[in-house]
């Protein structure tokens, strides 16, 4: 068997209207047009010489085409190779950039997108669920949180945190950090949750690096936010500031989350060495697909370090791979379980209607581990809407 056509869907549903930045971001009023003007995804699709088909998804948080145009590069990479070695195709695509300056950035994430198509279709292949060659079945129920709780009216936050409650969250994020100088509003507004949910619901906050350089304010804020038992404060600064994530690791009693932003084993190495992490968040759409997810969880477990998946800003492709992982890691701590999008007005069919039917079932707190009767990834696409919303 081998793999006889690559097709990539580079996808981009425009918002109706502009909208404020719904989480922090440097230079908001610059730039929020452009990085929140619409909901983005890049799926690819292997299939073999004899039919078979994978699926995989590439983070997109900028330029769909772009991606497009990088994985068509790589196809004459991919034609041809055995579909069930992974690993031995992801050493090719790497090598043929590695020292070109593109180890990191649109590049990998490309490469993801192949990648996770590769280890679906090794899977089918085998008649087994993905998460069989992740680890096994460690779990069959997830623990989960929501995510999240987004700069809006007091009144809408307090809301949706009562709405999670309702639907039986016991943990969920918060988003702050948009206005650095204005951060004891901030702190307030986690106060005014922490009442409304009461202190046994499980809080944890993200910056979407918010404090950007200045990590002596976000040690200030952070030290704040203990106060409220906050459980790990999320990406307070920029991903390149490493020795200022270690300041805050050593200097604060709540755990330093993030790794979103990072790429490959070799960023994760040197956050792991550096001791300046204690919960890492992957995106397997990012760090080089499941070739790369799985060496870095096997890092954090040998040094201790709890691993929580990310699964933001992709569609429902990511969501469901990302449970595999989540099933078969013995060091997962928890699991995103994305909640809100964007825009509370515009629907986003990437997440929603992407897949033909629901691969998430949450209950209590949990979600359900994948069925063990469905190979590879266990998913169905609907493909009407990589049709409707492919971009070139």
């Amino acid at each position: 068997m081998k793999v006889a056509k690559v097709e990539v869907f580079p996808l981009f549903v425009p918002l109706s209207k502009p909208i404020d930045a719904p989480v922090s971001i440097p230079h908001a009023d610059k730039v929020q047009n452009i990085v929140f003007g619409g909901y983005r995804a890049t799926i690819v699709k292997i299939t073999t010489d004899d039919g078979l088909v994978g699926w995989g998804e590439c983070m997109t948080r900028f330029a769909p085409a772009a991606l497009g145009k990088i994985i068509e590069e790589l196809t004459p990479l991919v034609i041809g190779t055995d579909p069930l070695q992974p690993e031995h195709t992801w050493e090719i695509m790497y090598a043929a950039m590695m020292n070109r300056g593109h180890n990191r950035g649109f590049f990998i994430e490309a490469l993801s997108g192949i990648d996770i198509a590769l280890w679906d279709l090794r899977a089918k292949f085998y008649g087994q669920p993905l998460y069989m060659f992740l680890g096994g079945r460690q779990r069959d129920l997830i623990p989960s949180y929501a995510s999240s709780l987004r700069m809006r009216e007091k009144s809408v936050v307090l809301e949706t945190a009562r709405e999670f409650m309702d639907l039986g969250f016991t943990s969920m994020k918060i988003k702050l950090g948009k206005n650095p100088e204005g951060y004891v509003r901030d702190i307030k507004l986690v106060e005014e949750i922490r009442k409304a949910v009461g202190d046994e619901v499980t809080l944890t906050v993200d910056a979407n690096c918010g404090y950007h350089e200045d990590y002596k304010l976000a040690l200030r804020v952070g030290r704040e936010l203990e106060k409220f038992g906050i459980y790990w404060f999320e990406e307070p600064i920029s991903p390149d500031n490493i020795y200022g994530y270690k300041y805050l690791a050593d200097h604060l009693e709540m755990a330093i989350a993030w790794g979103e932003s990072s790429f490959t084993r070799f960023d994760f190495a040197n956050m792991f060495s550096e001791r300046c992490v204690d919960i890492v968040q992957p995106n397997p759409c990012r760090v080089g697909g499941l070739t790369e997810a799985t060496k870095i969880a096997h890092m954090s477990q040998a040094f201790h370090i709890p691993y929580a998946p990310h699964t933001g800003s992709c569609s429902a492709l990511c969501l469901a791979l990302s449970l595999h992982l989540a099933t078969a890691l013995p060091n997962l701590l928890t699991f995103e379980v994305m909640r809100s999008d964007w825009s509370k007005e515009d629907h986003n069919p990437l997440r929603h209607d992407l897949l033909t039917e629901p691969y998430d079932q949450f209950e209590n707190g949990f979600l359900h581990a994948p069925s063990a009767d469905r190979p590879g990834i266990g998913i169905d696409i609907n493909e009407e809407i990589l049709d409707r919303y492919s971009v070139s």
